[in-house]
């Protein structure tokens, strides 16, 4: 997976090791993040400074884990990071690990990260890099810790936060491996630094994942509120009909619209969020209900099995969506895959039937023409994907 040049690149992707990181307070951690108005890189977008203080002020010391599982299967950036600059996400472990008295620091990776290059930046720093089995939901913040403890990578009771009984029973904090990279340089170079990039609203950088439709697939680091056009420029899209931006729990953006800022406000509109930061390009010879059926079927099949909306909801709005790529002629198929998203969403033990269901929902809004088009038995990309 290669990486691509914006005019904001070169803050994570080329940055060096420090010789001497910095060590800081809990309260300088937290004045700098919270100045800084950093979020969460790994798809929630939550403040950092909300998630560092929900354990901090526990009686028991904590444990900190990095996140690098790297679940959703259009996203690089962390084999990226881990790849070409894992001191930098080493150093994030090391100050936030400092500040909150972390009882362990733990860097856990994915199947699809290749290791050797964070284990050789770990040796020496008081990190355990942990090699894991992966899975979509197998980053989730209960389900990670729960591989790390021994036990099946599924999400845990809702009730139960990490933050409060988590690893070896203690507070945890998870934060994503792209959100420590980010710490180590504001540690380095301070909130006035990280918010000469991106907007007021969504300060800094964010590393993008993009794939699909484009001649250069890759990773390419851009400011937050970046035009998303101006982001995927140097992937070189082909025609693009729309981007599905956030990944497999994302949303479409249609093609008219890439001007639109990639941030929360602008993508409201379209019912997407940055997320973790995939951004996949839907050429013109692709047919989108295939695609969607396509991705449907895979979060059918990647669920946790714990709850009635994984169980039942998803499999059954996986095969109407499957119904219309192939042309059934019933024209109670798009209603039957609302009601389906209606029961799912908001019902979940996790947030997984919730994202899917989100995916879809933009899919029938987005692509209406294509829907009526299948309905009355053709596509248009009969012979293409």
């Amino acid at each position: 997976m290669s990486t691509m040049a914006t005019p904001d690149t070169h803050r994570l992707l080329a940055a060096t090791p420090a010789e001497h990181p910095p060590r800081l307070t809990l309260e300088q951690l937290l004045g700098l993040v919270e100045d800084a108005g950093l979020t969460g890189r790994g798809g929630a977008g939550f403040p950092t400074a909300i998630k560092v203080r929900s354990v901090a002020e526990g009686r028991r010391r904590p444990v900190l884990v990095g996140n690098a599982m790297e679940g959703e299967p259009l996203s690089k950036k962390d084999a990226v990071l881990l790849t070409r600059v894992p001191h930098l996400v080493v150093e994030g472990l090391a100050v936030v690990g400092r500040a909150i008295g972390a009882r362990r620091l733990v860097l856990a990776i994915g199947p699809d990260v290749h290791p050797a290059a964070a284990e050789e930046a770990a040796r020496g720093r008081g990190v355990e890099v942990a090699r894991l089995d992966g899975g979509f939901v197998a980053g989730q913040e209960s389900a990670l810790v729960n591989q790390l403890g021994g036990r099946p990578a599924v999400p845990s009771d809702p009730l139960v936060r990490v933050t409060t009984r988590g690893l070896d029973g203690r507070p945890t904090l998870v934060l994503n491996a792209e959100t420590l990279a980010q710490v180590a340089l504001l540690a380095r170079h301070g909130a006035d630094w990280f918010r000469r990039v991106g907007t007021e609203e969504d300060p800094g950088t964010s590393l993008f994942s993009i794939s699909g439709a484009v001649a250069h697939p890759g990773v390419v680091e851009a400011g937050r509120g970046t035009p998303l056009s101006r982001v995927l420029a140097p992937a070189e899209p082909d025609a693009p009909v729309a981007v599905l931006v956030g990944g497999y729990h994302g949303a479409w953006v249609p093609g008219w619209a890439l001007d639109t800022p990639l941030t929360g406000s602008a993508l409201k509109e379209y019912g997407a969020t940055v997320g973790a930061g995939v951004l996949h390009v839907l050429g013109p010879n692709t047919c989108p209900i295939r695609v969607a059926a396509d991705i449907a079927a895979y979060l059918a099949g990647e669920s946790a099995q714990q709850c009635g909306p994984c169980l039942n909801g998803l499999p059954r709005m996986a095969e109407g969506l499957r119904r219309l790529a192939r042309r059934a002629p019933d024209p109670g198929l798009p209603a039957e895959i609302d009601r389906m998203r209606l029961l799912v969403t908001g019902r979940g033990a996790c947030a997984h039937p919730d994202g899917t269901a989100r995916m879809v929902a933009s899919t029938m809004r987005v692509f209406a023409p294509h829907v009526d088009r299948h309905l009355a038995g053709h596509c248009g990309l009969e012979g293409h994907r």
